[in-house]
């Protein structure tokens, strides 16, 4: 049981990760595209919050992980 559950949460994190950044970075393109001026100051907030979406992935990623080593018994 423990391996389904670490595949669930591996895949749902990997999952919500690429919706995140898929948003992200639409916006971000669409930002440029409507002001073009603008363009350093949004891509350095876009990697700002590109590495905070990627951070909750890697988190589920090592809790999948503790849990298929059954660390949380």
């Amino acid at each position: 049981m423990s391996i389904i559950a670490a595949g669930i949460m591996i895949g749902l994190a990997a999952l919500g990760a690429a919706i995140g950044n898929s948003n992200l970075f639409a916006k971000y393109i669409e930002g440029i595209a409507r002001q073009p001026e603008a363009r350093g100051t949004l891509f350095g907030q876009t990697m700002i919050l590109f590495g905070l979406i990627e951070a909750l992935p890697i988190i589920g990623v090592a809790f999948g992980i503790l849990v298929l080593l059954g660390v949380f018994k």
